[in-house]
């Protein structure tokens, strides 16, 4: 029993669909994993975009709060420019004295503003800090409100 021609022909164009339709699931299949592959490899890049965005913010953020913390003017600015404006020396040791160091605290970033220099440049200086108002020298850590009695300037 032999096939005909068309017989073997059909057999061969089926055999061929049957093939086709193989392929044809393969790729669909395959295309399935790429996409799979693809959407969790978006997945982990918006995540990484989500993390370095918000490191990134609080950086800015702390480099925000960081500027102005050092270009806010400080509590007592006035009181220590007027102290200078009056003529008023403080000497001390900034490096070893805590007396000096601590007066320098208490005026915080204004201190910047006093006419501040080292025991050194004036000679006979025994007590740091040391503060010169009027030619007359006052020992210690001063309170603002000493200070203020001295000089007429307003805390």
């Amino acid at each position: 029993m032999e096939l005909s021609k068309r017989e073997k022909r059909k057999l061969r164009i089926e055999k061929l669909r049957e093939q086709s339709h193989e392929a044809q699931k393969e790729f669909e299949e395959r295309q399935q994993a790429h996409a799979g592959i693809e959407q969790e490899h978006s997945k982990k890049s918006s995540k990484k975009y989500i993390i370095i965005s918000s490191i990134a913010f609080v950086f800015l953020l702390i480099i925000g709060y960081s500027v102005y913390s050092l270009t806010r003017p400080g509590p007592y600015d006035n009181f220590a420019k007027c102290l200078t404006e009056k003529g008023v020396v403080v000497y001390g040791a900034m490096d070893w004295c805590k007396y000096t160091q601590a007066q320098k605290a208490m005026f915080g970033r204004s201190f910047k503003y006093l006419n501040y220099h080292e025991h050194q440049d004036l000679e006979g200086i025994k007590i740091t800090p040391t503060w010169v108002i009027n030619g007359e020298w006052h020992e210690n850590v001063q309170s603002f409100e000493r200070l203020s009695a001295l000089t007429g300037c307003q805390v």
